[in-house]
């Protein structure tokens, strides 16, 4: 069974633009590194500070890997840079999650009975 890391980002509320080239640009260079990656969430109503990134992997020594090869990936040297450089992200906490709903039962279309 698979683990995955949810990270909380906390950005400037002017910075959400930049945020989303960040995600965009974690969009191709997560998967090519070797996590699956579920995707970046910026802020669309509600706090205008908080964003989410989620992904899948293996376990943790898999992880160890995926970031290894992230930080040496050209895509993911830019994105680090771009972060550093532009300072829209003031905060970043990472959690590693198992799922324990599983098996869920099949999703009941129409919701209300109609």
């Amino acid at each position: 069974m698979s683990i995955t890391c949810f990270i909380r980002y906390e950005i400037d509320p002017f910075g959400k633009a930049d945020f989303e080239e960040y995600a965009r640009n974690w969009g191709e260079a997560i998967p090519r590194c070797g996590a699956d990656l579920i995707g970046y969430f910026a802020p669309h109503e509600g706090s205008a500070t908080t964003a989410y990134g989620v992904y899948n992997i293996e376990n943790l020594a898999a992880y160890e890997a995926y970031r290894a090869r992230l930080s040496a990936d050209p895509l993911g040297k830019a994105n680090y840079a771009f972060a550093k450089e532009r300072k829209f992200i003031h905060r970043e906490d990472r959690i590693f999650l198992k799922l324990a709903s599983a098996p869920h039962a099949p999703l009941i279309s129409g919701g209300s009975g109609t």
